[in-house]
């Protein structure tokens, strides 16, 4: 375990190191402000305006932090040719992974944290108060670090097949067909042909269902979620990232290095 906090550690400094970072957060803020603006020339729908675009912009920063630097977690240090050091060392391969994914996790996570309090700073702003209902936003939030969590274990799991660019493709691609895979097993089964019907029938069961961690707009209209909701996604998500963690450990476990 000290050794996996260690390379957590390490990998958390290096990334904040990153001056995409401190780029990504402004731009969040900015939106977020942004976001301010257009509640005060809206009427009635100040905060269902901030709450989606803030919210909205958690999320898009966040999952661009997670693809373009989570892609980069092995591949950099086979370039800088470290890797063989850091192995050379009492580690094993499979806690290099792990303390890598964690690392990164860590510093979306306390990302995501400083974006929920520019947006209730901003919700504060705009209603000088904050009410009751205003506490389902951190629903969304959790759900949106869910994703997170996925979206880092892909781009581990890319990064250990394949070079950056490509690792960066299929995090993408991956991503976007998962937010869609209810409409394309409902198009595979309206096709009527029984091959396309099972082939998105199993891309609907293959791959992560991204649509379930959708709360936003719930959330901007002051609903909140169901409790079974969030453990059933919060289990999916545990599951989910402990296959894709797998699978990238047992990859790394046969890759050689000079």
């Amino acid at each position: 375990m000290r050794r996996i906090a260690s390379i957590a550690l390490h990998t958390f400094k290096e990334s904040v190191r990153e001056r995409v970072l401190y780029n990504l957060i402004v731009f969040a803020l900015l939106l977020i402000g942004t976001a301010i603006l257009f509640g005060s020339i809206s009427v009635g729908i100040e905060r269902i305006i901030l709450v989606n675009l803030g919210l909205s912009s958690i999320s898009v920063f966040g999952l661009l932090m997670a693809i373009f630097i989570g892609i980069g977690l092995v591949s950099k240090e086979i370039e800088r040719q470290s890797i063989s050091s850091i192995l050379s060392k009492p580690v094993r391969r499979a806690e290099f992974i792990l303390g890598k994914y964690l690392g990164l996790l860590l510093t979306l996570v306390i990302n995501t944290a400083i974006m929920t309090v520019g947006l209730y700073a901003a919700l504060f702003y705009q209603k000088r108060t904050l009410a009751a209902a205003d506490l389902v936003v951190l629903q969304a939030v959790y759900f949106i670090i869910l994703q997170f969590a996925l979206v880092i274990g892909l781009a581990l799991l890319f990064s250990c097949i394949s070079t950056p660019v490509l690792s960066a493709v299929f995090t993408f691609c991956v991503y976007v067909i998962g937010n869609f895979l209810a409409d394309i097993r409902w198009f595979g089964q309206e096709t009527g042909s029984a091959l396309i019907e099972r082939g998105t029938t199993v891309l609907y069961y293959l791959l992560p269902n991204f649509s379930n961690f959708n709360a936003i707009t719930q959330v901007a209209h002051g609903q909140g979620v169901p409790g079974y909701v969030l453990l059933s996604n919060s289990l999916y998500a545990l599951l989910y990232v402990g296959i894709l963690i797998s699978a990238a450990i047992l990859i790394f476990e046969k890759r050689e290095f000079r």
